[in-house]
């Protein structure tokens, strides 16, 4: 069932720029809109945003330092800006939401429509949680291959940096770099396996001469290094038992049946353990029985 424009879910709202202090720092590119129309809440005031993109597809490798990094920045309190898109994009959205920070998404449709269908969800709790759906486009217009590669000017446009987690040397990711550079934006990457075609483009955006990073706050000492807070205790287990699970995921092995093994651990302890400590929110499960710290 359709939700009606006047209902307060589906208002949309239009806003020019350069009236609005968050979304003044558009007046920097190239054929900037003249008005963004959006539904649900946009910051204030000016403050630290990054874009997040990549691949489509992404690999788990992609996947987990996507959320990683997602989840840390918005930890920190910097805004999360992507597209929208299946695969890094809706990773990078779902990052920000899980560590509670706000989060905005770029479509390249009018936004009472969500493209695509599977991330309406996604959607939902980005405006119920205080972030945005925005465009350039307004009421009625529907997605077209070309508009996509417009929208990505608005992506690192509003942003003070883009990072590109996973991406293949020929994408939809690379125009958002392209447009980044020339807008004066900062470019991160997230450095990949060499004979992954999907870590590819990264590594070339670094042999060009891009900057590498490996956590939030290799982006935050750029930014805003008086975000960084006071480095804190590593984390620990409540038991030994949890300690050692933790110490084997630090040394970077991922899948329960390999942590379940090095452990030492029965069956029934070892999975009592995960569940005690993904509730405590001390582990992350990636899927495909991969596990992550937090």
């Amino acid at each position: 069932m359709s939700i009606g424009f006047d209902t307060n879910y589906m208002k949309i709202k239009s806003v020019s720029p350069l009236k609005h202090k968050y979304l003044q720092i558009i007046d920097t590119i190239a054929n900037k809109p003249e008005r963004l129309y959006f539904r649900g809440e946009l910051p204030n005031e000016r403050v630290v945003s990054v874009a997040i993109v990549g691949s489509r597809k992404p690999t788990p490798y992609g996947r987990e330092v996507t959320y990683q990094l997602s989840y840390d920045l918005a930890h920190f309190g910097v805004v999360i800006i992507s597209g929208l898109a299946l695969g890094i994009d809706g990773i990078a959205h779902r990052g920000a939401l899980d560590a509670g920070g706000r989060t905005l998404a770029v479509m390249a449709n009018s936004v009472e429509t969500v493209y695509p269908a599977t991330h309406q969800g996604l959607a939902d709790e980005i405006i119920a949680r205080h972030g945005a759906l925005l465009s350039e486009y307004g009421p009625g217009v529907r997605a077209r291959d070309f508009q996509f590669l417009a929208r990505n000017r608005i992506v690192s446009g509003l942003a003070d940096a883009v990072i590109v987690t996973e991406a293949t040397t020929r994408s939809g990711t690379m125009s958002t770099v392209a447009s980044a550079l020339e807008q004066g934006r900062e470019v991160f990457v997230v450095p990949g396996n060499i004979t992954s075609p999907l870590s590819a483009g990264c590594n070339a955006l670094i042999k060009q001469g891009a900057q590498p990073i490996t956590c939030a706050e290799d982006v935050l000492e750029v930014l805003a290094p008086n975000m960084l807070r006071p480095q804190q205790s590593l984390t620990l287990g409540n038991t030994p038992t949890e300690t050692q699970i933790i110490e084997l995921i630090k040394s970077g092995i991922r899948n329960g049946d390999e942590l379940l093994t090095l452990s030492g651990l029965s069956a029934s302890e070892f999975a009592q353990t995960l569940t005690i400590m993904e509730i405590a929110g001390i582990i992350r499960a990636l899927g495909g029985n991969q596990w992550t710290l937090r």
